[in-house]
């Protein structure tokens, strides 16, 4: 077993995604150790983190404070047109048959926005069971933080595809603001390559001077990659290895990029 950090302000980081689960914490030389969980089907996500509390190593010397990572549907919403009273209404609006959940947000100031997002109340009291002090955040908010400063590298427009979980997020920002925003469910490459050239086509980018951005867990990435330069000059795979030069999160294997952009980045 690990022995991890006895620092009381370090946070354990508990990743829940649509049917994934993993921790990572700060060990006492300052390393990043993560564990996968193994999520058992046909039981809940809740059900699942309490027997990892039983069974997870890294789970066995929780510090007291835990920053949760929720992989769930995301409504966007303008920063100035932001309504707390309102957002479960335009949540369920936007996501109807969200059984058992409390909505979230997370301020987005770099880029005007508020991402509102659900967690499930057993999981959160699960969750609040075993720490003091929980920041509930969106998973996908590090990547959009970290990517939207990246697209100010060079002077053309940048679409960006971020692979997770049989989802891709596909997203564009025009200065400090998104452009473009959604999710797919994808389960082929195929389905891949027909939605990213379609938003291409429909944010009316440049084939021969606008770039594509593509990261994370890829599925038939060469083919793709080859693919997609077929129809556009500037396509590219971002190497987390290379843009977070070389950090020591980009070396352990498993880790979704948005946590490793987490721990290099910050939310």
């Amino acid at each position: 077993m690990p022995t991890i950090t006895n620092n009381q302000n370090c946070r354990m980081t508990i990743r829940v995604g649509r049917d994934t689960l993993s921790f990572a914490t700060p060990d006492a030389q300052g390393n990043i150790v993560f564990e996968p969980y193994v999520v058992k089907s046909g039981v809940s996500m809740a059900a699942n983190l309490r027997e990892a509390f039983k069974t997870a190593d890294l789970l066995q010397q929780t510090p007291p404070r835990a920053r949760v990572l929720i992989d769930s549907s995301t409504l966007m919403v303008p920063v100035e047109l932001f309504d707390e009273n309102e957002v479960g209404v335009w949540y369920e609006h936007a996501f109807p048959n969200q059984d058992n959940c409390n909505i979230c947000h997370n301020v987005i100031p770099d880029l005007n926005a508020v991402a509102v997002f659900a967690i499930n109340k057993d999981l959160q009291l699960v969750i609040n069971d075993h720490f003091q002090d929980v920041r509930i955040i969106a998973a996908i908010s590090p990547v959009w933080r970290h990517l939207h400063q990246r697209s100010y590298t060079g002077s053309r427009s940048k679409l960006y595809g971020y692979f997770h979980e049989n989802k891709l997020e596909i997203f564009n920002f025009q200065q400090n603001r998104f452009k473009f925003c959604n999710t797919y469910d994808i389960r082929h490459a195929h389905d891949a390559l027909y939605f990213l050239l379609y938003i291409w086509k429909q944010l009316q980018l440049q084939p021969l001077y606008d770039e594509l951005h593509i990261v994370g867990d890829i599925p038939n990435e060469q083919w793709l990659l080859a693919e997609l330069k077929k129809y556009l000059q500037k396509a590219y795979v971002i190497n987390p290895v290379a843009d977070f030069n070389r950090a020591q999160v980009t070396s352990i294997k498993g880790m979704p990029f948005d946590m490793q952009t987490l721990f290099v980045k910050g939310r």
